[in-house]
């Protein structure tokens, strides 16, 4: 649910502040790309959706790499994320976020956490049109199932991250990259205590 709420948090600060697109919702960015090769929508998206679909194969392929791969414990991957996020926060924090360029640039630092945490759980924790679609499917059909609470849960989760992210960008501009890393780091801790369920 803390991923679940991170992912939620990391794409709204990225489409609130860094440009318009998304850090973990491809679907999303290649809707962009189609408008922005019809010539309709803001000017720069294309390179700024390339960007983020780059950043996020790389985090996808570190993710299977570091976990697959190495096999490295989640934790460690986790740590990554975490690491990639605060970086983020403290470019953005620290106003060291100047000129388009460095907005690509931190925009690719988010975008990458964003695959990294993609490719790392079973259950999607940064997209949700399958997992809406699945739990609406099955309430349709009122076969719901005890572990549908957790899928309600994730879903509520990402609007919940994406809200506190949007009410930093409101009230305290220059932490709103932070609340992304603090849920995924709360999503890390979690994973570390001992006894603790995890669940997206």
């Amino acid at each position: 649910m803390l991923l679940s709420a991170a992912s939620g948090a990391a794409d709204a600060f990225v489409f609130l502040c860094v440009g318009q697109v998304f850090a973990g919702v491809m679907t999303g960015n290649l809707v962009l790309l189609g408008g922005s090769a019809a010539g309709v929508g803001e000017h720069g998206v294309a390179l700024r959706v390339v960007t983020a679909l780059a950043a996020y194969g790389c985090g996808v392929a570190c993710g299977a790499w570091m976990g697959e791969g190495l096999r490295w414990r989640l934790p460690v991957i986790l740590l990554v994320e975490v690491v990639l996020l605060a970086v983020g926060a403290a470019l953005w924090g620290l106003e060291l976020i100047t000129s388009d360029g460095d907005r690509l640039g931190l925009l690719a630092v988010i975008a990458l956490a964003m695959g990294i945490q993609g490719r790392i759980r079973a259950t999607p924790t940064n997209y949700f049109t399958g997992t809406l679609t699945s739990l609406v499917g099955r309430t349709a059909l009122w076969s719901l199932r005890g572990e549908d609470v957790w899928v309600l849960g994730r879903l509520i989760a990402v609007v919940a991250g994406a809200t506190a992210t949007a009410l930093a960008v409101r009230l305290w501009p220059g932490a709103a990259a932070v609340v992304a890393a603090a849920l995924a780091a709360g999503a890390l801790l979690a994973e570390v205590v001992p006894g603790r369920p995890s669940h997206g």
